[in-house]
């Protein structure tokens, strides 16, 4: 048990020597007969239940009531997304933004709550200027695009009549007609969808004030909004769950890091291979396929697909082909290069978890359960492991500046919270003051990957479990 915090391996142990103890054996009866004598003197139908079985049934309700609780859970996530979803969102932001407030604060002198806006009106900007840059691409490129697709269209049905099916123009006027009726029979419906479509702009532009104002005060006041959700749980469990939370945090930074920079390097490549085949609207698909990407395995090659539909339209088939070998050779280099290489050391997670993941989070929320599965499901796993005796970044342990304070300071925290006088603390003496929010800056976080031990030592790697 080497591999266990100190804290969980007195606990263990503690709890296996009592265990010990208490066990009694009962005596075993050989002769069913005889069993089923005192099972009737006792009125005890039980005993003449196998052993196994009852074993069976009692994991059997326990793990129906598990999943039952976590079906309840996921229940109400799904009706409350319109808060779920913005408060995730913020905390992906905060996790982005936290290296730039730092400095702001730290370096430039600037106070919590003026680095934090600063920090959310820049990145604000940076995000409209792209926004501009890339409709005004769509603007230019649009209106030749929709020209060669009617004339793309009209080709096909030249094809289909005088073509080797030899379709009768007759029969291909009278699916047209057809189509005609169906878009007028369906107006009401597309305009009961435009309003929808309005009426979604409207919740996404309050989700995105909500998104802003919370993730300005996650900046300023993360640490604080931490300790009071600690302070909630009964006291044995406060150590435990802040360590298991401060791991769960560094991994979700380093997916969402990594998770970015694998997005850039698939729309660099697909849109690079777009230009260069003179594709248009590449900076809008290069854009695309950013997004595309924050899906795991799937996203990229899906929005890659929208420019293989764009050169077969503009630039005919040749071209579909080459841009869709340019799509496959970016995905192949993702796959096989950056994923093992740049996630290995941040999500301890099979592909096939990833990928069962992506399906159940689509199937339950849609596109934004597809984008945050993955890293909830890494975050889980990082506190599970941690709960359970796998330290996944073991130098967190003794690092001052990590996330949620230096080791051995929750108490105080805590006390703090409630507006009493902070003790004097001699072990921390030499300690600098940790920041506000519960973050961690980049070189800090690079000693600590640094600082961890290898699994020769018999710790478990970080990242891997």
């Amino acid at each position: 048990m080497a591999y266990l915090p100190k804290s969980l391996r007195d606990r263990v142990t503690g709890s296996r020597l009592r265990a010990r103890d208490s066990v009694t054996v009962a005596p075993r009866l050989r002769d069913p007969a005889e069993a089923e004598a005192v099972a009737r003197a006792n009125n005890a139908p039980e005993l003449q239940v196998p052993w196994s079985v009852r074993v069976f049934a009692a994991w059997s309700w326990r793990v129906i009531l598990i999943l039952a609780l976590l079906a309840i859970v996921v229940l109400l996530l799904v009706q409350l997304k319109n808060v779920v979803i913005p408060i995730l969102v913020a905390v992906v932001l905060t996790v982005l933004a936290q290296p730039m407030s730092s400095f702001l604060e730290r370096k430039l002198r600037f106070p919590p709550i003026l680095a934090a806006l600063t920090t959310v009106v820049l990145g604000v900007m940076f995000i409209v200027a792209l926004l501009s840059v890339a409709s005004r691409s769509i603007m230019a490129g649009f209106s030749d695009l929709s020209a060669k697709a009617g004339a793309g269209f009209g080709s096909l049905l030249d094809w289909l009549a005088h073509g080797p099916l030899g379709i009768d123009q007759a029969q291909i006027d009278g699916w047209l007609d057809q189509l005609t009726s169906a878009l007028q029979d369906n107006s009401g419906m597309l305009a009961n969808g435009a309003l929808s479509i309005t009426s979604s702009i409207g919740n996404i532009a309050a989700g995105t004030a909500v998104v802003l104002f919370l993730t300005v005060f996650f900046l300023k006041d993360g640490r604080r909004l931490w300790v009071w959700c600690v302070r909630l749980l009964p006291r044995g469990w406060r150590e435990p769950v802040h360590e298991a939370s401060i791991r769960g945090w560094v991994t979700l930074r380093g997916y969402t890091k990594s998770t970015i920079l694998v997005a850039l390097i698939d729309a660099i490549g697909i849109g690079v291979g777009a230009a260069l085949l003179g594709v248009p609207l590449a900076l809008p698909l290069a854009l695309l396929v950013f997004l595309g990407a924050f899906i795991p395995i799937v996203g990229a090659f899906l929005t890659g697909s929208v420019a293989v539909l764009v050169a077969l339209v503009d630039k005919g088939v040749v071209t579909a082909l080459l841009m869709f070998g340019v799509v496959i050779l970016v995905q192949q280099i993702e796959g096989n290069v950056l994923q093992p290489w740049i996630m290995s050391n941040n999500v301890a997670l099979h592909p096939v978890a990833v990928v069962l993941g992506v399906a159940g989070g689509t199937y339950v929320a849609g596109i934004t359960g597809a984008v945050f599965a993955v890293p909830i499901m890494a975050f889980l796993n990082t506190v599970g492991l941690y709960l359970s005796g796998h330290d996944t970044a073991p130098a967190l342990a003794t690092a001052a500046t990590r996330p949620g304070g230096p080791p051995g300071t929750l108490d105080r925290q805590i006390r703090a919270s409630y507006g009493y006088a902070e003790e004097p603390d001699d072990s921390a003496a030499g300690n600098e003051e940790a920041p506000e929010t519960a973050t961690m800056d980049d070189g800090a976080a690079e000693s600590v990957d640094r600082a961890a031990p290898s699994s020769e030592d018999g710790d478990v790697t970080p990242g891997r479990a």
